[in-house]
């Protein structure tokens, strides 16, 4: 099993995931299907599958024309929103391509219908892989748009924490500094931030990924998951987890906004895809 990281739109990933016994191919959050369709035809491989772990635009929006260039293709999803969805998914459903086995943990947030896709090929002895979207990044979790903190509590204590530690965890933005540059501010002392921080913005000079990174190492130093650390709590005020995620995640959303972005209404239109149809090709 080859996992082919793909740096698209301004920030995002979707993989290629390829069963390299056979060629055939399982895409992951396919969003631009042109750069997708390159590295197809690069690697000689068949594309079988899409998983979508949620019907965002910059994660889902290139699901139409793939399903078109092949009349075969199932899309994968838990959301009925997803574009061209042909199976909807059940939490800890598992799916299976060749040697390669996908369990489908059910994450919901971010948005109401997220999916976490769970891969290990059999018989091997790599370690198997999380695509995590916009639940878990690298330092960092996803926004709450249509969720809770108890929710988001569950998906990374009960559902995500559950895993492997050794896990390899591709996500579905390059957040990293970002992240990282928070939970330095969260625990100015903890060591394994710093190292990560100045790692990270090491490849981002090189214009290299930080994915994958491991569950082991993440809860080293994501504050979203060290939410029971005394440090994390003083940072908040509070002590039940819940409460501790919670105002994490609003310090987060107010922490060193670049100015270039757009408003606050802006970001949400682009969350929930309301510009898509003015940024699909004629």
């Amino acid at each position: 099993m080859k996992v082919k990281v793909i740096s698209i739109l301004e920030d995002n990933y979707m993989y290629l995931v390829i069963e390299e016994s056979t060629k055939e191919a399982v895409a992951v959050d396919a969003a631009v299907p042109k750069r997708l369709l390159e590295i197809i035809r690069k690697e000689g491989v068949a594309l079988k599958a899409i998983l979508t772990t949620h019907h965002h635009w910059d994660h889902a929006r290139g699901n139409e024309e793939l399903a078109k260039l092949y009349p075969d293709l199932r899309v994968y999803g838990a959301d009925e929103r997803i574009g061209a969805l042909t199976n909807r998914v059940a939490h800890n459903e598992v799916l299976k391509f060749g040697d390669i086995n996908v369990r489908c943990l059910f994450t919901p947030c971010h948005t109401s219908g997220h999916t976490c896709y769970f891969m290990w090929e059999d018989n091997s002895p790599d370690a198997p892989a999380l695509f995590s979207g916009d639940t878990l990044f690298v330092g960092g979790c996803g926004r709450f748009f249509e969720g809770t903190a108890e929710q988001m509590y569950k998906n990374l204590m009960d559902v995500l924490a559950a895993l492997p530690k050794e896990t390899k965890v591709f996500c579905g933005h390059e957040y990293a500094v970002r992240n990282l540059k928070f939970a330095l501010k969260v625990e100015p002392e903890n060591e394994s931030v710093k190292k990560k921080l100045a790692w990270a913005k090491l490849r981002d000079d090189e214009d290299l990924p930080t994915v994958p990174s491991t569950l082991q190492d993440e809860f080293q130093y994501n504050p979203f998951l060290r939410v029971s650390e005394e440090a994390v709590q003083k940072f908040t005020g509070k002590t039940d987890p819940v409460d501790v995620l919670r105002a994490l995640r609003t310090e987060k959303d107010n922490f060193k906004k670049p100015k270039e972005r757009l408003n606050p209404q802006a970001m949400l239109a682009f969350e929930w895809g309301l510009f898509s149809p003015f940024l699909e090709k004629k």
